[in-house]
């Protein structure tokens, strides 16, 4: 893969010819994957199938613009600019997104134990007819501007073997350019009835593991929309929380840590979480989907009777993530908290991102959109080299 060096000084005088060029190309390349949508990922096979064969892009990697370094929790990188947890299962999709421009790549969620994902569907694209509190409706015909697509998941979080995915980490991390960092997502797999001691280890040897096998940054996921136990709401509880992120803490050194959220409840709750993990915690990731109802058009679940309500992502979501991250932000600029927060949610294009930064976010991550949208770094970095 490409590697790129330069000195500060000639990067940020090259910066405008850059940008200039960008924006020349701009609009060619959004017109070309507008018109031309291939899903890589296929939503009808099962989860282990695509983790086989890698993603299906429909070209070869356009030739990724040039960008000024920039610094990302402190890590040198190319641009703010990634992809969240989900999309990554293993280097077999990692490296060719890296390839694709998108410098802060998440390794998915992974486990000290190996868990099976739940059966297809796993992966759904919905309407966006009503408000959050009403059913979202499954489709079979995909908007012809993917900018609109909104998407619903119910993976349950499934994960290689320890084995596996400490030797894929290695591998990842060694196939990145320079100015590219590599995240890995971790979740504790409890026992029934878990004691908040059994939950803390098990996340902190899942992150030691991973910073072992060569991850920049640690992501703790302490939400997830798509499971029923502890693991799943851990960030409603500041005490139980803060506990779990000292040992994880604890167990991977200065590392940069990040703590994976989904929106909450109300304001207090939030400060107190907030104010639990300050100095523990280098910032924190959101939005972590948004959960609805999910039906057939025949009122089914569409992801079965035990999974009747899962995680929306896409256009559905993009408004609402950005308030949450206004008001996450600005609760951590009251309370003098010294972290920063990472941006998800319905990004599919330019504006998007612009939406978050101007809100406070230190970067933006992609969830679904690089699915069909796997150029949007190229297009993004010709007209924003800044970010």
């Amino acid at each position: 893969m490409r590697r790129h060096v330069g000195f500060f000084g000639l990067e940020w005088l090259l910066l405008a010819a850059f940008a200039c060029i960008g924006v020349a190309n701009l609009l060619g390349s959004q017109v070309l994957e507008s018109t031309s949508m291939q899903c890589t990922y296929d939503i009808h096979e099962s989860w282990e199938t695509n983790c086989e064969r890698g993603p299906a892009f429909a070209e070869a990697p356009p030739e990724v613009p040039w960008t000024p370094i920039k610094s990302f929790l402190g890590l040198p990188v190319r641009s703010r600019i990634g992809i969240a947890a989900g999309l990554l299962p293993n280097s077999r999709w990692v490296l060719p997104y890296a390839e694709r421009g998108f410098d802060i790549l998440t390794y998915k969620t992974v486990r000290s134990v190996a868990r099976p994902c739940y059966p297809v569907p796993n992966w759904v694209f919905v309407d966006d007819l009503g408000p959050d509190h009403t059913p979202a409706y499954v489709i079979e015909t995909v908007p012809a501007d993917p900018i609109q697509i909104s998407s619903s998941v119910c993976f349950g979080m499934p994960s290689f073997a320890p084995a596996f995915w400490r030797e894929d980490i290695r591998r990842c991390r060694s196939g990145l350019s320079d100015g590219q960092v590599l995240i890995v997502s971790v979740v504790a797999t409890p026992p029934p009835n878990p004691t908040i001691g059994e939950m803390a280890a098990d996340y902190a040897q899942c992150a030691a593991w991973a910073v072992a096998a060569g991850a920049d940054v640690i992501e703790a996921n302490l939400s997830c929309p798509n499971v029923c136990s502890a693991e799943g709401t851990l960030y409603h509880d500041a005490t139980s929380s803060r506990s779990i992120v000292q040992q994880i803490r604890d167990a991977i050194g200065n590392t940069p840590l990040l703590l994976k959220l989904g929106v909450f409840p109300n304001r207090l709750l939030m400060q107190q979480f907030l104010r639990a993990v300050d100095g523990l915690a280098e910032g924190v990731t959101l939005v972590n989907c948004i959960s609805r109802t999910i039906l057939q058009r025949d009122g089914q679940p569409a992801f079965g009777p035990n999974h009747t309500t899962a995680g929306v992502l896409g256009r559905a979501i993009h408004q609402p993530s950005v308030e949450a991250v206004r008001e996450i932000h600005e609760c951590i600029t009251d309370e003098g908290l010294a972290l920063a927060v990472v941006a998800v949610g319905g990004v599919a294009q330019i504006s998007d991102f612009a939406d978050f930064f101007q809100v406070g976010a230190h970067a933006v991550l992609c969830g679904s959109s690089p699915m069909y949208l796997p150029n949007l770094a190229v297009s993004t970095k010709q007209l924003h080299p800044e970010w």
